[in-house]
């Protein structure tokens, strides 16, 4: 099975305009904030409140999301009662791989992270893009050896903003 292009754009466009409360973040986040690092997926945060997770759920339906690194076969039900019983979840979608977080580590979630919130407008949609030092205390958690070459990105590029 060959993966679908990464479209981050279609992704962002379709969680606008369903008006999903989110915050981007991840590698995506980094990039928007100006590190060379590629990535090949979207991560967000969102909001647990329940009209916002009746929103998310029909987004990723639209976007035919089913679960990443699953078994085909795995009944998956979108819907925004199986969004609250979770946290995070990978999907594999038309727009290449998203993944929703609830509560991305290092954080105390969206009320947290909505704050220090910076609102940029990427031509195709203004979203939210966590603020850089938000980003850098969840990749130095996540301590993974590419997030802490990122976070060495991250500290350069916040001591030059």
């Amino acid at each position: 099975m060959s993966l679908p292009a990464f479209d981050p754009a279609g992704a962002l466009r379709a969680l606008v305009a369903y008006k999903v409360r989110f915050v981007v973040i991840g590698g995506l986040a980094g990039r928007l904030w100006g590190s060379p690092t590629v990535t090949n997926d979207l991560d967000i945060c969102y909001s647990r409140e329940p009209g916002n997770l009746v929103r998310l759920a029909a987004v990723l339906v639209e976007l035919e999301a089913r679960l990443r690194g699953v078994d085909e076969d795995l009944p998956f039900i979108i819907d925004a009662e199986t969004l609250a019983a979770g946290d995070s979840f990978t999907f594999v979608t038309t727009a290449g791989n998203l993944d929703v977080l609830a509560t991305p580590t290092g954080t105390q979630g969206f009320d947290g992270l909505v704050r220090a919130a910076t609102e940029m407008d990427l031509g195709i949609a203004t979203v939210l893009v966590v603020d850089v030092e938000d980003l850098i205390r969840m990749k130095r958690a996540a301590g993974r050896p590419k997030d802490l070459i990122e976070v060495e990105v991250l500290t350069a590029l916040r001591d030059e903003l």
